[in-house]
């Protein structure tokens, strides 16, 4: 069976570790606006060639062009293969648009599925996390240190590094802009029955399980 999900939660909610364990697990395809984008600029394709002229004069890409490029990657898919949105829609108006792309290509939206998280809890988990310089073993400072100190479990370097963004005050500036921006179109899918709550905050496997959970009640 066919499905159509949209992954919802805040930068840091877990998103892309679930996203791609359902492609790995279901096959599915994890489409996110934002790389679309920059894979149409850098193919030069006709959507790309005008999402570029739009970014260059500094200002956001359209509706109309990311409709555009998603409909694209559906129709390259074909109908048989489920996909995961992400990044998209987050306003009313994309929210239109998507149900206008799916229906005129056979398919319908299954669930809209929301990591929650708390967000002093996001900012710890955030705040925390570095990374092997040269191999990209991810740890934490309080929840997954190296075995030995200074020395990655996987590779045995002794560089690390933390994203520049990852500190508490771009954390909850996110937050904020998903609480504002994004949040707003669950109550439209919510009055169709359509979004379901998973705790981000849970151990991955456990927020895995209960995904599972809703994929296989679809239908």
């Amino acid at each position: 069976m066919t499905l159509n999900i949209i992954l919802l939660g805040p930068p840091g909610a877990g998103k892309g570790t679930q996203a791609a364990r359902l492609e790995e697990e279901h096959g599915m395809v994890q489409l996110s606006t934002g790389d679309m984008l920059r894979a149409a600029v850098k193919e030069g394709t006709p959507l790309g060639q005008q999402a570029k002229a739009v970014m260059d004069a500094g200002e956001l890409v359209s509706d109309e062009i990311v409709s555009g490029l998603i409909g694209e990657r559906l129709d390259a898919l074909g109908g048989d293969v489920s996909v995961i949105f992400d990044g998209y829609p987050r306003t009313a108006a994309q929210a239109d648009a998507l149900d206008a792309i799916l229906a005129a290509r056979g398919r319908k939206l299954d669930h809209v599925i929301e990591l929650r998280v708390e967000e002093d809890a996001l900012v710890d988990r955030i705040t925390g996390r570095f990374s092997c310089a040269k191999c990209g073993a991810g740890y934490h400072d309080r929840h997954k240190q190296p075995k030995v100190e200074g020395v990655c479990d996987a590779c045995g370097s002794s560089e690390f590094k933390r994203r520049p963004d990852d500190n508490e005050e771009t954390v909850r500036t996110r937050m904020a802009e998903y609480r504002a921006k994004t949040a707003p179109i669950l109550p439209i899918y919510d009055e169709r029955g359509l979004v379901t709550h998973v705790d981000g905050m849970a151990p991955i496997a456990d927020v895995n399980d209960a995904i599972e959970t809703i994929l296989a009640s679809a239908g």
